[in-house]
């Protein structure tokens, strides 16, 4: 059976044009014609005329994406997200809930008329708003997790420990993405958490003169709750945004984000009694900052999960982990031990491997 788009329209005679009775069914107009009468002949399609048909698949098919373009908007968010990170970590006397509030304020007046210029409302599609919603709370939470747990711990320390959430994001997506956990995301996943463990040294693994730390053991240890916790939402929050896709703009993923994360950063404020205004000029522009450069990472970071999978995207993130020891080195003159060299490795050799893996793929 022939196709609707160019045999089923050669079979409707066309006005003007005598049919032969010698003409087989279906054939009755030659293709010279059918081109002389601006109608296509059989096998010919209606657009262009052309056998096959050229134009109507050419302007149906998507321009192919470039391979590996998902993983480097990865790795420059997480370019943009250390920068903030660094930013946080400079803020004096500032909770990282006030902080949270601040860069929710300062993103909401950049995503605003991004949202009314591209005319995709501040609701959302009816059948995406639970999941808008969802990705706000747990995105907002994540957030302010991540906060606390840089001003409780050094840089690099924080920023590693909430990459374990490579574990977490394979495993949901595997349960509710329904996406396939390979061997190879396998040991992409146990090169990262080797790497988290180096770079951490837990006391128990590793006893208290290993672990080097500091603060005292009850904030360290409140600090790495607050980043464990932050990559288990981390995690939850990128199956959501890749469970939407491109059927939710990625503005208004971030819209919800910032509208919710201020609203509990409010409410906490509000309970915990720690609002200040910040009294140095210098904290105020690394707060403004901090907002600029979240508002790029998250943009980066959604458009990434839009069309890449979940897994490969926080494998990649995990890109975060060196960005964080630069820094740290530079404006904080902390020299990492060999431990932490060992486990930094251990990460990049993930991420590589990841987007090897991932360009190896897409140009089959």
């Amino acid at each position: 059976m022939r196709s609707v788009d160019s045999a089923g329209a050669a079979e409707v005679p066309e006005p003007g044009l005598p049919l032969t009775d010698d003409a087989p069914q279906g054939a009755r107009e030659e293709p010279a014609a059918a081109e002389a009468a601006g109608t296509p002949g059989p096998c010919r399609c209606w657009v262009c005329g052309n056998s096959p048909c050229g134009s109507g698949a050419s302007q149906a098919k998507k321009k192919a994406r470039c391979p590996g373009l998902g993983l480097f908007y990865t790795l420059l968010s997480a370019f943009l997200f250390s920068v903030g990170s660094l930013f946080v970590k400079k803020v004096q006397d500032v909770h990282a809930v006030e902080i949270s509030a601040f860069r929710c304020v300062f993103q909401m007046l950049v995503v605003i008329p991004c949202l009314i210029y591209r005319k995709t409302g501040f609701i959302g599609p009816k059948g995406q708003r639970i999941f808008l919603l969802l990705r706000g709370v747990l995105g907002s939470t994540a957030m302010i997790l991540l906060y606390y747990a840089f001003q409780a711990t050094s840089l690099a320390d924080a920023t590693v420990i909430t990459f374990s959430s490579p574990v977490f994001t394979s495993i949901f997506a595997w349960i509710f993405l329904k996406e396939k956990y390979s061997p190879w995301d396998a040991l992409f996943t146990a090169f990262t958490i080797t790497g988290v463990i180096l770079i951490v040294r837990p006391p128990f693994l590793f006893g208290a003169s290993a672990a080097g730390t500091d603060e005292s053991y009850s904030v360290h240890l409140k600090g790495t709750f607050a980043a464990v916790a932050h990559a288990v939402f981390a995690a939850v929050t990128m199956v959501i945004i890749r469970k939407m896709g491109k059927s939710v703009d990625y503005f208004l993923s971030i819209w919800y984000y910032v509208v919710l994360g201020l609203l509990e950063s409010v409410i906490v404020l509000f309970i915990i009694g720690e609002w200040s205004l910040p009294y140095c000029g210098l904290d105020r522009l690394f707060l403004i900052l901090i907002g600029l450069f979240g508002l790029g990472g998250q943009v980066f970071l959604t458009k990434a999960l839009q069309i890449e999978k979940a897994s490969p995207v926080a494998i990649m993130r995990t890109m975060d982990v060196v960005f964080a020891f630069i820094f740290q080195i530079i404006f904080f003159n902390d020299m990492p031990t060999w431990w932490t060299v060992g486990g930094a490795l251990c990460v990049v050799a993930s991420s590589t491997g990841a987007a090897i893996r991932k360009w190896c793929q897409s140009s089959k």
